[in-house]
């Protein structure tokens, strides 16, 4: 079997059971909170009207949400929580979940493809480019933190 087929297809299983386990969580949060002090808040007529268009509109924002990064989470989780119908759901479901394994089957398959022919072939470049990318991570990483604790002495500095 192709090894792009193979991969999507496993990207897919696992998009399904990672998406699809998601809304079902989402879910299982909304028919909680329908039950919880928070049951009158979520009562009110603008929160049904929202409710309502999720329900309805919600499919196609689920379906294009596998196309971005980290926004799909939320989307499936709303969209349980939400109670959005699983005759629009899964459909949603299926579509965006094909789209996402085919692409990061194939653009991840490439990249990985090309860095083993650079190790294989010109070893010292592929040591050397793996090395600069280790060092702008960890240099990116260590600018974040530094600016992050500089920012936190400065809010601690001005509460004094």
């Amino acid at each position: 079997m192709d090894k792009i087929a193979l991969t999507a297809g496993a990207l897919y299983l696992i998009v399904l059971l990672r998406a699809g386990g998601t809304f079902a969580v989402g879910w299982l949060a909304g028919a909680g909170a329908r039950r919880s002090r928070f049951a009158e808040r979520i009562s009110s007529a603008k929160f049904q009207r929202a409710e309502r268009a999720i329900q309805r509109w919600g499919a196609p924002v689920v379906a294009v949400s596998f196309l971005t990064v980290g926004f799909q989470t939320a989307v499936n989780f709303l969209a349980g929580s939400m109670r959005m119908p699983l005759p629009r759901y899964l459909p949603a479901l299926f579509v965006g979940g094909a789209a996402w394994a085919l692409i990061y089957a194939t653009a991840g398959l490439g990249v990985l493809e090309v860095l083993g022919r650079l190790f294989a072939e010109q070893t010292a470049l592929g040591v050397s480019a793996a090395a600069v990318l280790l060092l702008t991570v960890c240099g990116v990483v260590a600018y974040r933190r530094r600016k992050a604790a500089l920012s936190s002495g400065d809010s601690v500095a001005g509460d004094s």
